[in-house]
């Protein structure tokens, strides 16, 4: 080994063992939180992997921004074999991949190919980021120019790989077969008396590129580089959007909900470490795109702050009383969050933004009593009478009068349960819908029954709104009454009951099939059980509501419905996967909205900019929301909000019902 290889060595050693220091730092940052299990079904978090890591496929949901992040990414895999070379070299002055034999030429053609797309997608990206970057980008804060040194340090790392390679040409052209194209290309340029002394240089100058970007990852946001694909492996395959339940009956526990650090999870801290700081979630959040204080990178980006300063001061900083929640993060922020997931559903890193957020909301809630007066009777009415609105519990059947519909106490078991939900139950306008369910569920001559004054509100708003003891008295309560009557099947017209019957009831003991009632009505007409009396010509828009959509996948039913009576659907530029909320989720139905524009607002404007008659939809939340949205644009008399199942008892009747007007 001659001098140059023992440099290379103690260099080597050094560079790694200051990374591997800060690997190890990290780790004990990220140790701090509680643990959490995220390592079961490896088939499907491998499959994930896959497809989200290394399919990009989040990614290329922006395409400009997604194809240039693929040609560096890719670069960045292939292109290992790269470094590993010079690494060999350093050590081993005469090693070459030429050892691979056949596989050599493709090797060497497709390190110099994706070499080459990384240079064009840097040299695209550098004036970009500074001089044109997209608006998710121009916030206050957003680390441009760490962006940029990352951006600059891996043009060095491509002009100095070529740059070596092509000097190595130079001093022996007739060795390299051709297949590293450009730097073929680029040894022509070299006079071959200086090819030695330029691959000397070029080969320190890609050494120190390569090992000073590896630490300088650590301190930087692309920190992600390394945490990204562990972040999409380790991220939640359980039920989509269902929250952790809190073991309330656990008598160690003296802390419920989250107001520091050490309160979430290991992975709720990896999360702030992943964070690419693209600003996607902040682009699809409807808080933040109508002025409220809530950024949900922001959120993300303050857990990783607050972790490492914990990380490095520890106690001193909690006798202070600094914590996460007030010292980085405030109540206002937190209570502007509709639970929407577009966060979440646009993150390229599978980060789960929604979580932290309502586990700081149970920190508030649980620990201080800290909540939005409005709250205060929200919580009083569902402790009283079960429904988040001021009605008697006693009334919550009467909008089923004349319709004759069995109650499950009368017939002690039915093949459907038809969960109304409290709107379904109290709300006049909503009252239309569950008539319209129930009415086409007898017209198809479905067996079915309601709870009546049985039924109880889910849980759902409490549980979101942080109030976790709540909501876990009202699944208890309706658990025991859904065991009792063997209840395995459920129709609900609320996809906020969708979500908590079909699934967060599972962490309770139950185990229900639970559809929408698109769902369900659009299996009916293809079961040939309901009879189209009529068509219509009417424009038709339809919302997707964030619980059904985002939350239960659930996008083609409820179209298909407007479809088959031959409506002229349009859609909005905001829809499926990336429609834009209306504003009640999360408990922010019962809250009042101060800061900025109303999200309402802004989702009607985009109706109403469809040109459509009717803005179909498949919430009560939604319809709430919607309706009054089109009254306060003054649009009511030419525009109306009808639940899909409205409209298709209009086609399977043949007339207009009474209880279908807005």
């Amino acid at each position: 080994m001659d001098i140059l290889s023992i440099i290379f060595l103690v260099v080597l050693a050094g560079a790694l063992a200051l990374f591997v220091r800060s690997v190890r730092r990290l780790l004990r940052t990220i140790g701090q939180g509680k643990p959490e299990n995220r390592f079961g079904s490896k088939s499907e978090r491998l499959r994930r992997v896959a497809t989200v890591a290394f399919g990009q496929t989040k990614i290329l949901r922006e395409p400009l921004a997604g194809i240039l992040h693929v040609m560096i990414f890719w670069g960045f895999v292939v292109l290992l074999a790269a470094v590993g070379e010079s690494f060999c070299e350093g050590l081993f002055p005469s090693f070459s991949l030429s050892f691979l034999g056949p596989l050599y030429g493709p090797v060497a053609f497709s390190i110099d190919l994706f070499g080459l797309l990384v240079v064009c997608a840097v040299v695209v990206s550098i004036p970009r980021r500074l001089f044109f970057p997209p608006a998710r980008l121009k916030v206050e804060g957003h680390a441009k120019w760490d962006a940029v040194v990352i951006l600059v340090l891996i043009l060095t790392v491509m002009v100095t790989m070529f740059g070596q390679n092509a000097a190595r040409i130079a001093m022996a052209p007739e060795e390299e077969s051709g297949a590293r194209f450009v730097a073929t290309e680029l040894a022509a340029l070299i006079p071959p008396v200086n090819a030695p002394g330029l691959f000397v240089v070029f080969f320190w100058c890609h050494i120190a590129a390569v090992l000073g970007f590896l630490n300088y990852l650590p301190y930087s946001k692309h920190l992600h580089v390394l945490t990204s694909v562990p972040n999409v492996y380790l991220s939640d395959i359980g039920p989509r959007g269902a929250l952790k339940p809190i073991n309330l009956a656990d008598e160690t526990l003296t802390k419920f909900g989250a107001t520091d650090i050490n309160d979430l999870t290991w992975k709720q801290i990896l999360n702030g470490f992943t964070c690419t700081e693209c600003g996607r979630c902040t682009s699809a959040c409807p808080a933040q795109n109508t002025g409220k204080l809530l950024n949900p990178k922001k959120i993300i980006v303050d857990v990783r702050a607050r972790a490492t300063e914990f990380a490095r001061e520890g106690s001193t900083t909690e006798a202070s009383g600094k914590q996460l929640l007030d010292g980085f993060i405030t109540e206002q922020e937190l209570w502007a969050c509709t639970t929407c997931m577009a966060c979440v559903e646009e993150c390229p890193v599978m980060i789960e933004h929604v979580d932290t957020i309502v586990d700081l909301r149970r920190g508030l809630v649980l620990n201080e009593s800290r909540f939005p007066e409005e709250l205060r009777a929200t919580f009083s009415n569902l402790e009283r009478n079960y429904t988040p609105w001021g009605f008697g519990h006693a009334s919550r059947a009467e909008w089923a009068e004349g319709l004759k519909i069995p109650l499950m106490a009368d017939v002690g078991k039915a093949e459907f349960l038809f969960w109304v939900g409290c709107a379904g139950a109290y709300d006049a306008r909503y009252r239309k819908v569950s008539r319209a369910v129930a009415r086409l569920l007898q017209i198809a001559e479905v067996d079915f029954a309601i709870l009546g004054t049985e039924e109880k509100c889910t849980g759902d708003p409490a549980r979101r709104m942080g109030n976790e003891y709540l909501a876990q008295t009202l699944i208890t309560e309706n658990l025991a009454t859904l065991n009792r009557y063997g209840v395995r099947k459920i129709i609900v017209s609320c996809p906020h009951c969708l979500q908590s019957l079909g699934k967060e009831y599972r962490q309770f003991g139950g185990d229900f099939n639970v559809v929408h009632h698109s769902t369900f009505l659009k299996g009916l007409l293809d079961q040939g059980k309901l009879y189209l009396r009529n068509t219509s010509q009417e424009k038709i828009t339809f919302h997707d509501p964030c619980y059904l959509g985002r939350y239960n996948d659930t996008y083609d039913a409820p179209r298909d419905l407007i479809d088959e009576i031959d409506a002229r659907r349009v859609e909005m530029p905001r829809s499926k996967d990336r429609s834009f909320c209306c504003g009640a989720g999360g408990g922010r139905m019962w809250m009042e909205e101060r800061e900025g524009k109303r999200i309402n607002l802004e989702r009607t404007e985009e109706a109403l900019a469809t040109g459509a008659s009717v803005v179909g939809t498949g919430c009560p939340f939604c319809m709430t929301m919607l309706t009054d949205g089109i009254k306060e644009k003054g649009s009511a008399d030419s525009v109306r909000v009808q639940d899909v199942a409205e409209i298709l008892l209009e086609a399977v009747e043949g007339n207009v019902p009474p209880d279908s007007h807005r």
